[in-house]
């Protein structure tokens, strides 16, 4: 008996993400300002509720590396940047609209 490889479960024409692909996130912020208190803030909470043990995070703050702005093409901050899984995506602002952040992050498809 023969078995055919099953396609991936699909949403309106789009795959769904694997649940253990691992995400590579960057948090560019200036300082400790509210919005990047409070970007950094909301995004441990996402990541909490969404990407449990599937992500890791890395937090440059730009006054202390602003060179580092360069590689992202940051011109906005605060600004999320997924790396992996490809393609890369960036969201600015505070992430305060988790809805907007799943949707950019590419865990929600737009409805």
């Amino acid at each position: 008996m023969t078995t055919t490889p099953k396609k991936p479960a699909q949403t309106k024409g789009k795959p769904i993400k694997a649940k253990s692909e691992m995400y590579t996130l960057r948090l560019y912020i200036a300082g400790q300002t509210p919005r990047s208190v409070a970007a950094l803030a909301n995004l441990k909470q996402i990541c909490a509720e969404h990407l449990a043990g599937r992500y890791t995070l890395q937090v440059i703050d730009l006054l202390e590396n602003p060179q580092l702005a360069r590689g992202d093409q940051i011109l906005a901050i605060p600004t999320l940047v997924r790396k992996l899984p490809l393609p890369m995506r960036r969201i600015i602002g505070d992430l305060s609209n988790t809805e907007r952040v799943l949707v950019g992050l590419d865990l929600r498809s737009k409805t």
